[in-house]
């Protein structure tokens, strides 16, 4: 049973069409990136997953049934806008947010310190939302989406304002999830993350979706033409034709070749003018995917 579907779902505001024909399928235990560049239709999408606002045509099905309010118990949900009160305690203010999802005050407040003590901010418990810092009150919204332990989770750049540090304790805590038979959905602007972490992918442009699948197959979908060198001495070999586009660094370089060329031939003419430290042909990132299919364009 899938945990999201949505088939044909479109949406308009005035004559600005958001989502156009949008079809997707989270099943459960997935990891699933919605992707795009700024007002491609992510957020539209998710509001609509959820009913903050109702598709003008099209399907949303939640846990294998039309849409209904009685499925929000179920789904947790941290978006982009963030909406803590300022002046309440950390602790007021998740038990209070816990209540709001069905959980008794005693649950809510044993899970909360749980949780406050898993994302390593048990010093935030005493003090008022505005006295945090942007990080801080970002773990306790993430953490206020997971107190009803929902079997949906979604996630709308759920690593906004973290250090390295932070990002990474969030997105182990995600794949713990995952892990853990969840289904969850985030959107982000950080493509090593989705490249890492999601079993699969819908990049949306201008409300369409214009890559999907599992991510694997879309990146099977591309050549394996980019090659990462690390190299002393000269860099003359990366005037070769064969390249069609190089970036140079401090004895290192980022190459793609053009269409057909060999790998190979170019590895042998570096070798004549410089000590190869490191030669490896990769596939493309999802970065360079994402780029090369929106144009690297915003839709704002």
């Amino acid at each position: 049973m899938a945990i999201v579907k949505l088939e044909h779902v479109s949406k308009a505001y005035d004559k600005k069409i958001a989502v156009h024909e949008l079809s997707l399928c989270i099943e459960p235990g997935a990891m699933f990136g919605l992707l795009g560049p700024n007002g491609s239709g992510k957020t539209s999408s998710i509001r609509m997953m959820i009913g903050i606002t109702v598709p003008d045509s099209g399907v949303v099905e939640l846990f294998g049934k039309p849409f209904e309010r009685d499925s929000l118990k179920r789904v947790g949900y941290l978006p982009e806008e963030r909406g803590l009160y300022k002046k309440m305690k950390v602790m007021d203010q998740l038990i209070f947010l816990g209540q709001l999802h069905g959980l008794d005050v005693m649950t809510a407040s044993k899970r909360a310190h749980q949780w406050c003590e898993r994302l390593q901010i048990t010093e935030a418990i005493p003090k008022k939302t505005e006295e945090l810092s942007k990080g801080m009150q970002q773990k306790i919204q993430f953490i206020a989406a997971l107190l009803h332990e929902p079997d949906l989770i979604i996630m709308d750049e759920p690593f906004s304002g973290l250090d390295p540090v932070n990002a990474t304790l969030l997105q182990d805590t995600l794949m713990d999830l995952k892990n853990a038979g969840k289904a969850v959905l985030f959107s982000t602007h950080r493509m090593d993350q989705v490249e890492k972490m999601c079993d699969s992918i819908c990049l949306i442009s201008q409300g369409e979706a214009v890559l999907s699948g599992g991510m694997r197959e879309v990146k099977s979908r591309y050549p394996r033409n980019r090659v990462q060198v690390r190299y002393e001495g000269q860099s003359a070999f990366l005037q070769n034709p064969m390249i069609a586009e190089a970036k140079l660094y401090d004895g290192y370089a980022e190459i793609k070749l053009k269409d057909g060329a060999d790998a190979q031939a170019l590895l042998a003419e570096a070798m004549r003018g410089a000590a190869i430290e490191r030669f490896e042909i990769m596939e493309p990132t999802l970065e360079e995917i994402f780029i090369e299919t929106v144009g690297g364009k915003s839709n704002a």
